[in-house]
């Protein structure tokens, strides 16, 4: 019996064993299972926030280039600007405006504000509204001018002038062979009281004929030592290279000389203790001025390089880019004729339209 329980028993022991054996058999792989569907899971999980994303940023991208594509459509579909000669503020920089320039001295008119003259001399009717008008006539029709200039643009304030031919070239070669007439104090004086009436500055010009600039202008320091009295120089009438009469040949004056006449102004400047003087320079064609980028700029002295040519309203503008905004020296000029810029039934220019300029004119003259 012993020995049938004790197989008995034994068997028993082998079965349990083998059954504890199977359950932990099961359950490992069941935990294995377990563990495989869930990295599986995870897997999947990661896939599918992957692809959502991947596609949520395609989307992105398709709505990107969509929008860059319509504003590129946009931008070439808008008209362009269309600019008439010397306008072109892209034609200015590429010739280097603004010009680099010594900052303005203490008194200085410019850029601050716009200076609006009448040229001509009141012995004659003909060469400009400064002597084509009775004196009251006149300083009325310039602070009408001035007025008009001022609502064109209120930023800049305008400085009335009157700009006096002081040296006038002349056909004839006179007692000293010189080509030209210097004015009498007398009538230097009496226009210098014209302006000081008006609250305007004053302009000496000079038309050298066959004179040196070098020897006339000092004739005029006893006038130019005031600080309210500046220059101008008119290429046109310096003759002395060419040796033709004035009205016959057009003239040129080179940077040595325009260099002369403003270091001469500097010298006065200092001198007389003065606010820099603005020193104009007349020019429509293309020698009227050689070596233009060898004019020295100088603190005490405002260059402005002044258009003075006459006709057309197209005419104007295209020698104003062409011989002052491409060649640029510090500020510019743009004259306005009354009778010839219209003789051909053209329009004056108005100030709107001369504004529009680029650079802008800060010195403007009416003959």
């Amino acid at each position: 019996m012993k020995c049938i329980v004790l197989v008995i028993s034994l068997s028993v022991s082998l079965l349990a064993g083998c059954s504890e054996r199977k359950e932990t058999q099961n359950g490992t792989g069941k935990q294995a299972q377990e563990a495989a569907f869930a990295a599986t899971t995870t897997a999947t999980r990661k896939a599918a926030v992957f692809a959502a994303t991947t596609a949520a940023t395609r989307a992105v991208s398709r709505k990107a280039a969509a929008f860059a594509a319509h504003t590129a459509a946009a931008r070439s579909a808008a008209p362009k600007i269309k600019y008439n000669a010397g306008e072109s503020p892209d034609f200015a920089r590429e010739h280097g405006w603004p010009v680099a320039c010594p900052p303005p001295l203490p008194g200085a008119l410019l850029p601050t504000k716009r200076i609006v003259a009448y040229y001509g001399n009141p012995l004659s009717k003909k060469m400009g509204a400064l002597g084509e008008f009775q004196k009251d006539d006149m300083l009325r029709r310039l602070k009408s001018e001035v007025a008009t200039w001022q609502a064109a643009d209120p930023a800049v304030p305008v400085q009335p002038a009157l700009h006096l031919i002081a040296a006038v070239a002349q056909g004839a070669p006179g007692r000293d062979g010189k080509y030209r007439m210097i004015m009498p104090d007398k009538v230097v004086n009496q226009v210098y009281g014209w302006a000081k009436e008006a609250g305007a500055v004053m302009f000496i010009d000079l038309q050298t004929g066959h004179d040196d600039v070098r020897s006339l202008l000092p004739r005029f320091e006893w006038i130019l030592k005031n600080p309210d009295v500046h220059l101008g120089i008119d290429p046109e009438f310096n003759l002395i290279k060419s040796g033709k009469k004035p009205g016959t040949k057009i003239g040129t004056y080179d940077a040595a000389d325009i260099n002369y006449a403003s270091g001469y102004l500097k010298e006065l400047v200092k001198k007389y203790n003065l606010p820099p003087k603005v020193f104009t320079v007349h020019r429509f064609t293309r020698n009227g001025v050689t070596n233009s980028k060898q004019i020295t700029l100088r603190p005490e002295v405002q260059m402005v390089m002044h258009m003075d040519g006459w006709g057309a309203p197209w005419l104007k503008r295209d020698s104003y880019k062409d011989y002052v905004v491409a060649e640029p020296v510090q500020y510019t000029g743009f004259k306005l004729f009354y009778h010839n810029d219209t003789k051909k039934g053209d329009p004056l220019l108005t100030p709107k339209e001369v504004l529009k300029l680029n650079p802008k004119p800060l010195y403007i003259q009416y003959q």
